[in-house]
């Protein structure tokens, strides 16, 4: 069966402009968040069997600093 489109009209649109946004910002609030985190975990420790989660924060702020120098490094995008 053969679908057939010819009824259906689309008025073309041009593409929006890109939004502005502060990305250095928004990746250093994360990997804050996340530093934050893996102090407060060190402060009252988990129960033995969740120490994973002091892991996962210090990945998250490992993470967060490789993020800050993708979106800093010149001629992205």
């Amino acid at each position: 069966m053969e679908a057939r489109l010819d009824n259906v009209k689309q008025q073309w649109h041009p593409d929006p402009e890109p939004i502005k946004t502060n990305d250095t910002a928004a990746v250093a609030v994360g990997t804050a968040v996340w530093a934050v985190a893996f102090v407060a975990l060190l402060i009252f420790r988990p129960a033995p069997e969740n120490t994973w989660w002091i892991w996962t924060c210090l990945t998250g702020v490992g993470f967060g600093f490789v993020g800050i120098w993708l979106v800093r490094r010149p001629g992205r995008g």
